[in-house]
């Protein structure tokens, strides 16, 4: 934890404020490793104040290390009146809260001038230590078996979207998950061919096409992976796509490496389904980061950023025809230096159940 405080630190440095408020529960819990619903973190030059109510506090006494730990309901007035003779002039804060939130910060830092922060701690988390990967690797492997065993769950006819969404969900908590970690898309038959259709009371049928995108927290961090699966048999043009959203699939895997820019990285899979000739069915991007969010920078387009060794990305291409069904694939990479690790081990072959 104290190497993220000296990053986070040497980055406040270099910044144009002199301390940041933090008020996220995720980026507090990268940055002390407490996991509460009331806390607030200020980190000055030469400051670290943690804030919780009375509730939190053994806890965060417990947790939390290198802090000045305060009791309060007023987390805001607190920190004004601590830091009032310390020459401050601007601060920093997540942009993205509330506007009552943000209110009331006008209100108790008056004498501040406030700065809006974007991604100033998402860009600290990019790059994955090894107890992170060690901890996304186990949400994967937990989705992993999940998926395997929900194919003895499902039986044509019989079951709907929702009991295969509720049986992943409980059967992830069996093996050591805590949650979900999205709204769960399962969706059959025609309504696999909308990207992102959550599960419905829907029984799935016999020469259906079936798509999972699912995944689970464990000791909060996530995985996502999507298969897509076949029941009863599978037509020649179905057999076509799904070979083809594979081989997209698997492109990126063979060429995703450190150095390799994010417009770069959308068209390497991009450009096998365009080469098909099904260039206007792939309707989304080819992922994004993951980590103690579902969705975290990076996200890819068009930036000449590049991949750094430690992120996780996924790596989801599809194929949707409006009406009929669709196909997408997706694993969870690690970049590295040489090339990347696939994550998500669930077999991707065609499954006909």
């Amino acid at each position: 934890m104290e190497k993220r405080l000296a990053r986070f630190e040497e980055k406040l440095a270099q910044s144009e404020v002199d301390a940041v408020l933090v008020t996220g529960q995720n980026n507090i819990y990268y940055l002390t490793g407490f996991w509460g619903t009331e806390a607030t973190v200020f980190i000055s030059g030469g400051r670290r104040l943690f804030l919780t109510d009375a509730r939190y506090t053994l806890i965060a006494k417990k947790t939390v290390e290198g802090f000045d730990i305060i009791e309060t309901r007023s987390a805001l007035t607190e920190i004004a009146k601590i830091i009032a003779d310390d020459g401050l002039t601007k601060i920093g804060f997540d942009a993205q809260v509330t506007f009552g939130f943000y209110q009331g910060l006008k209100t108790g830092f008056a004498s501040f001038e406030l700065q809006p922060l974007t991604d100033f701690i998402e860009e600290l988390r990019l790059i994955k230590d090894a107890s992170e990967i060690a901890t996304i690797r186990r949400a994967c492997h937990i989705s992993d078996q999940a998926f395997l065993d929900v194919l003895d769950f499902i039986k044509p006819g019989q079951t709907s979207e929702l009991e295969v969404t509720n049986f992943l969900d409980y059967r992830m908590r069996q093996l050591g998950a805590s949650g979900a970690s999205f709204e769960f898309i399962v969706a059959s038959g025609y309504r696999s061919s909308m990207p992102h259709g959550v599960a419905s009371e829907k029984i799935i049928q016999t020469g259906e096409t079936l798509t999972l995108d699912f995944g689970c927290y464990y000791k909060h961090y996530v995985s996502d992976m999507t298969r897509t699966i076949h029941i009863g048999h599978v037509t020649d043009q179905e057999r076509e796509i799904y070979q083809i959203v594979l081989k997209s699939n698997q492109e990126l895997i063979d060429q995703a490496r450190a150095g390799v820019t994010y417009k770069a990285f959308d068209q390497i899979a991009r450009a096998v389904i365009d080469q098909a000739g099904y260039g206007e069915h792939f309707t989304h991007g080819i992922g994004h980061g993951i980590g103690l969010d579902i969705h975290e920078i990076p996200y890819f387009g068009k930036s000449e950023d590049k991949l750094a060794a430690g992120m996780v990305v996924t790596d989801e291409p599809g194929i949707y025809l409006e009406g009929k069904y669709g196909v997408r694939i997706e694993d969870d990479l690690l970049i590295t230096e040489e090339g990347c690790e696939v994550l998500t081990k669930a077999p991707k072959e065609l499954i006909v159940l």
